[in-house]
């Protein structure tokens, strides 16, 4: 009886802990679903007044409508869009009077001209942004040839002499047309809690189906029938 006991009890224990990990990432799955909801709610709620000092945290993804004049100058950040290939971001400095922030603009392919700032007062609508475009393999900013790869605010409030605020746009009083808007969403947000806990399920499945084989051979081992 014990040749059958102990790998019943390893299997029922492996089958219950791959269980409970499955388990637990459909809750996690639930409150990142949660989370994204807030986060979606917030960022096409009515726009405010940009604030004096935004928040990194309590500020962010917050639709504020601002209006002041465009200057000349433009970075570009490297990005991809699918199904529509390489081009850039498009970070332009907005001078409210007395205050100037960073402005992204939106999305132009590659080899296409960044056209002049529209002239005159304009009014954007777009979400408070403190992007994480940087990681271990994210190449260094080539200022000085005008070729960006993560949206740091620091260095491009430096750059473009504004306040390290990003305001995302979202929509614009005038046309800016090649680029166009490339809003903030929940799309870079990784929620993979899904495909882990079929993961876990899986391997739960896989574990009861070996132990089982284990003790049918082990059983027909003891009767002698090794065929």
């Amino acid at each position: 009886m014990a040749r059958y006991l102990v790998p019943l009890i390893f299997g029922l224990v492996g089958v219950a802990i791959l269980i409970g990990l499955g388990t637990w990432q459909m809750q996690r799955l639930a409150w990142k679903e949660g989370v994204l909801a807030d986060i979606e709610a917030r960022i096409g709620a009515d726009p405010v007044a940009l604030p004096q000092t935004p928040d990194p945290e309590n500020d962010r993804y917050l639709p504020v409508q601002i209006t002041g004049q465009m200057g000349a100058q433009a970075l570009r950040v490297l990005v991809s869009q699918k199904q529509v290939g390489a081009g850039y971001r498009v970070i332009s400095p907005l001078d409210m009077g007395g205050r100037r922030i960073l402005v992204d603009r939106g999305f132009v392919k590659t080899g296409e001209d960044i056209p002049a700032p529209p002239e005159g007062e304009v009014t954007i609508t777009g979400n408070l942004h403190w992007p994480d475009d940087r990681n271990s393999a994210t190449p260094v900013n080539d200022v000085a040839q005008n070729m960006w790869f993560a949206r740091d605010l620091d260095q491009m409030a430096s750059a473009l002499a504004t306040d390290p605020v990003l305001v995302v746009a979202r929509e614009t009083s005038f046309s800016g047309a090649p680029v166009t808007p490339l809003p903030v969403d929940t799309r870079g947000i990784p929620n993979d809690h899904l495909e882990y806990a079929i993961t876990w399920f899986s391997l739960a499945a896989i574990w009861a189906a070996m132990t089982g084989y284990f003790l049918w051979r082990t059983r027909k081992t003891a009767k002698g029938d090794t065929a």
